[in-house]
Formats: structure tokens, C-alpha cells, sequence
């Protein structure tokens, strides 16, 4: 496949941070379009990988490529320039300002002229129509953010994301400590976002089952390592359940 048919490509990416590497040489693709679920443990290095992805860290060492594009993200702004935007589990909301309000925290509409006075009325609409768009559901955009629940609280900042024109959206354990309520929305959502095109999205996760019901394919990583990937429609959470037993054996047997 062409260089340019990927939203995203990763080559060899190492990450050290003094004597620990914490990515070991780690490649990965992103199609246009396309949901990737990356599977681990704690300590297996997703929350690096996405720190880098997303500009908060550089790797020691290996190639990113955005459209096509050898980049070098040097910020979090920078990454966000060119489309990455990511949602942090702690999902970075004001629970007292109304969810149109944090639809566009630090990216405010100001009224042309010399006050700079916010244009409340052009949030509160866009922020309905951006909403309305990807069919979350809310009673107000109004409505301050501590008063919704924590599946609503999870939309609000996946549709933060996007309305600010993100290209490849980035979900740092999105369905974590949810019920089953809760994240059938999220996963509702996020099959939403995927059938209206134009948006590739990476989701670091933990639960087998439900990332194979949502990503097209799935990564497996350990110990900052890629050791297992493949399309979620040939693969079950039986068998990545045996490579994750197979690895606990060797560490157990290399141990004693």
C-alpha cells in the first residue's frame, strides 16, 4: 500500500526514558477511515505510544508519518494542527461551565472588536449543531457538565474533538469504569463517527470483547512491543487471551 493511503504510520518507534525503553521499536498503520483497537496490559506502553501520537513526547528514535508526510510532532499544538486530537481518560472537562462552553474550552468565538467579549450565542449553536450531527443526545447544551452522567460526560469530549476538525481522533481508554449502559453510548458513538466518514480513530483499550465488536483490527502490545496484530473478524478474544497466557508463562518460567 502506497504511503499515502495511510492517515498514520509509525516505523521502529523507540522510546527511552533514561535506561527504561518504554516503546521498543514499535510500527503501526492507520487507513483513512479506519478504527484500530490497541490492546495491553499496564505497562506495555499504550500510554506512551499515545503521548508521542499526540505530540506530549517525542521518540528517542523511528519515523512518524501524517497523510503521507514524514512529521516530527513537536507539541501538542502542533499535533492538533495537523488533526490529531486525543481524549484522556480524565477527559479534561469543566464540571461547572455548561457543555457548550467546554464544546469549546480554550478555543472560544470571540465578538469581533476591541473587548473581545465571547459570542455565546454562536457556541451555544454550533455546539447544539455539532452535537446534533453525531446524535449525542443531551436535554441542554446549557446544562452544566457535573450534572450529566459519566457516559454523556465522554461524548461531550469525543464531540469536543471533533468539532474541532479532527482528522484522526485518539481515545485513551474511553469505556473505563463504565457499566453496560454507559458504554453501549460510547461504542454507539463512536460506530456513528466511523460510518459518517472522513475520521480515523485509535482506541487504546482493555477489554477484548468489546474492541473487537468496535475496531476493524486490533494491536497487541507488551513489554513496549507489537506482538500480535490482525483484522478483528479473524481473530477472537480466545486466541489473544492465549498469547497473553503464553507471555505470562515464559516471564513466570524466565523468573524462577
Amino acid at each position: 500500500m502506497s504511503e499515502g493511503a495511510y492517515a498514520l504510520r509509525g516505523d521502529e518507534i523507540v522510546k527511552r526514558f533514561g535506561a527504561v525503553t518504554a516503546l521498543d521499536g514499535v510500527s503501526l498503520t492507520l487507513k483513512p477511515g479506519e478504527i484500530l483497537g490497541v490492546l495491553g496490559d499496564n505497562g506495555a506502553g499504550k500510554s506512551t505510544l499515545i503521548k508521542i501520537l499526540t505530540g506530549f513526547h517525542q521518540q528517542t528514535s523511528g519515523k512518524l508519518f501524517i497523510d503521507g508526510e514524514e512529521t516530527l510532532l513537536r507539541s501538542v499544538d502542533h499535533a492538533r494542527s495537523l488533526g490529531i486530537e486525543c481524549v484522556y481518560q480524565d477527559l479534561a472537562l469543566a464540571n461547572s461551565l455548561s457543555i457548550y462552553h467546554n464544546m469549546f474550552l480554550n478555543r472560544e468565538i470571540i465578538h469581533p472588536g476591541p473587548f473581545r467579549l465571547l459570542n455565546n450565542r454562536a457556541m451555544r449553536s454550533r455546539a447544539a449543531e455539532c452535537l446534533e450531527e453525531i446524535g449525542v443526545r443531551v436535554p441542554s447544551v446549557d446544562l452544566p457538565v457535573e450534572q450529566l452522567s459519566g457516559g454523556q460526560r465522554q461524548a461531550i469530549a469525543v464531540a469536543r474533538a471533533v468539532n474541532s476538525n479532527a482528522k484522526i481522533l485518539l481515545l485513551d481508554e474511553p469505556l473505563a469504569a463504565m457499566g453496560a449502559r454507559e458504554a453501549g453510548l460510547i461504542i454507539d458513538l463512536v460506530l456513528r463517527l466511523k460510518e459518517k466518514g472522513g475520521l480515523s480513530i485509535v482506541m487504546i483499550m482493555h477489554n477484548y470483547a468489546q474492541t473487537l465488536d468496535i475496531a476493524d483490527r486490533v494491536m497487541l502490545m507488551q513489554r513496549g512491543r507489537v506482538t500480535y496484530e490482525k483484522e478483528s473478524a479473524s481473530t477472537s478474544v480466545a486466541e489473544l487471551m492465549e498469547i497473553v497466557r503464553r507471555e505470562y508463562r515464559a516471564m513466570r518460567t524466565a523468573a524462577n
